[in-house]
């Protein structure tokens, strides 16, 4: 059994690398054993191929890496811009960089105190995007979810998300986590400004994370009172 964290935990400045470097371990051998033409496969992302979205998580880490945030960084077109200027790189120079990117971007984020935790966890949503549209197991799952999900309950105070209480159900186990378990407290997520009262979220753990990230919710079961999903997502 896993307890997740109350707003005032105790942050780990280390949980964003971690999270990074588990992830990597998984992935990467994953993106090298696939041929060259699975890379073409379009994901949930409009617009984006399995390679778009690598070349986009790449060039993100590598930004962090090397410090470089000019005006616009992250935006669409800064995303566009960099994925057009590896347009020329082969499929295995793409995972380099990448590789490379989860591998080092850890400090750089432990350093910027909270403020880049949200690339880290970006990443691995989009990681889960690519196994999503391969159709591999784990996707917005696996080893890095308590995490993730502390991460992302951070990042939604951070960015004051409405306020919300979830009750993580993993009883099932259809989503291939192992060490989850049962949540003795709810997940709480977002700002309580006394506005609103918290909404309530009961179901498993990377529908959770597809509500907050606005990912395909087709063939998941979950329950959701004193919010809509419209509400919920807090980046893409």
């Amino acid at each position: 059994m896993t307890t997740m964290p109350h707003a005032d935990e105790t942050y780990d400045p280390e949980r964003p690398g971690r999270l990074l470097r588990a992830e990597r371990d998984l992935l990467i051998p994953l993106l090298r054993a696939a041929p060259d033409e699975a890379y073409a496969i379009r994901t949930c992302c409009p617009g984006w191929t399995v390679r778009h979205v690598l070349a986009h998580c790449g060039s993100a880490l590598t930004r962090v890496v090397e410090s470089r945030f000019e005006e616009g960084v992250y935006s669409p077109e800064c995303n566009d811009r960099d994925i057009a200027e590896r347009a020329d790189w082969s499929n295995s120079r793409v995972v380099d960089e990448l590789e490379r990117g989860m591998t080092e971007a850890g400090a750089a984020i432990t350093r910027a105190k909270g403020r880049l935790d949200g690339v880290a966890i970006g990443e691995w949503v989009h990681a889960g995007d690519v196994r999503e549209a391969w159709g591999k197991p784990g996707a917005y799952g696996g080893p890095g979810l308590p995490d993730a999900l502390r991460l992302l309950a951070e990042h939604s105070r951070r960015t004051e998300a409405l306020p919300m209480h979830a009750d993580i159900d993993d009883t099932d186990d259809t989503d291939g986590i192992d060490g989850i378990g049962g949540i003795d407290e709810p997940l709480v997520l977002g700002v309580n400004d006394g506005k609103r009262s918290p909404a309530r979220y009961i179901g498993d753990a990377p529908t959770l994370i597809r509500l907050y990230t606005g990912r395909p919710l087709a063939g998941t079961r979950y329950e959701l009172a004193g919010a809509v999903e419209r509400e919920l997502p807090i980046f893409s």
